[in-house]
């Protein structure tokens, strides 16, 4: 369990803070507010959809955010959801994704990420993500802090169907 967060982080972590060559990560689809993209490691293709926050609170606070979900097909996984908020998460605060009722926490805090440790709970958020027009993450820096990052549903639903279809 610990390698496959190692993994995803590791690949988000090149396609966020390196430049890649063309070659290894594509962009497969623009669909709105969302983008879909491959990468091509050696251990197998990654394919994602991925979105940057349309409103950040504070504002005064810009920061590179991401929320991902993500297929890895050499390794079985499947709707592997992450975010980042641009900073490292302080751990002694729960980070939540709300849309509309809904209501889910982020299990796992690591290296600038957040992970959901269950997959189930995870097919739950794609669902509530796909009916959606808005999600709203919730954390909390270093320094206690709350921030929210406010992402757009928009296009999601194909993002995610032809990153899933591009994976299969």
């Amino acid at each position: 369990m610990i390698k496959k967060y190692f993994i995803c982080f590791s690949t988000i972590f090149l396609f966020v803070l390196s430049p890649l060559k063309a070659e290894e990560l594509k962009e497969i689809g623009k669909y709105k507010d969302w983008r879909t993209m491959v990468l091509v490691e050696p251990t197998g293709k990654v394919c994602f959809a991925q979105s940057s926050p349309v409103l950040q609170a504070p504002k005064t606070n810009k920061r590179d955010a991401r929320l991902f979900v993500t297929f890895r097909p050499s390794e079985k996984i499947k709707d592997e959801i992450s975010a980042s908020p641009g900073y490292e998460f302080n751990k002694k605060n729960s980070v939540i994704a709300t849309s509309g009722k809904n209501k889910i926490k982020f299990d796992i805090v690591q290296k600038g990420f957040a992970w959901i440790a269950d997959n189930k709970i995870e097919k739950k958020m794609v669902k509530v993500m796909k009916k959606g027009s808005r999600i709203m993450i919730t954390g909390y820096n270093q320094k206690g802090s709350q921030t929210i990052d406010h992402y757009s549903l928009l296009g999601f639903t194909k993002a995610y169907n032809t990153a899933k279809k591009a994976c299969s």
